[in-house]
């Protein structure tokens, strides 16, 4: 499927995926658009390691902005209409099964 051939609001909704609780939303909501799906199993990805994160004292926190860098790269490249497959994030996107 090429950038043209995603409708808009494929790309709203994938984008949106990679906002934390909304990317379990969209995994569920939308499971039948493979390009939604794409963007929100990395969301889903993304917001379980968040929460993980949160928990470990310093370290986990400082990680907190890579995970926002993910969180904006992700946005980005859907609302644009790619599917980017992102390092270590899309390999364990790809082990959910729905």
């Amino acid at each position: 499927m090429t950038n043209n051939q995603i409708s808009n609001d494929s790309k709203l909704f994938a984008a949106l995926s990679y906002l934390w609780l909304l990317s379990v939303v969209m995994l569920v909501l939308k499971k039948d658009d493979e390009f939604v799906k794409f963007h929100a199993k990395q969301g889903t990805v993304i917001f379980v390691a968040s929460i993980i994160l949160w928990f470990i004292p310093i370290l986990g926190w400082m990680l907190q902005v890579a995970v926002l860098i993910a969180v904006v790269i992700g946005f980005l490249k859907a609302y644009s209409g790619e599917k980017y497959k992102m390092p270590v994030i899309g390999d364990l996107a790809d082990k959910i099964n729905i």
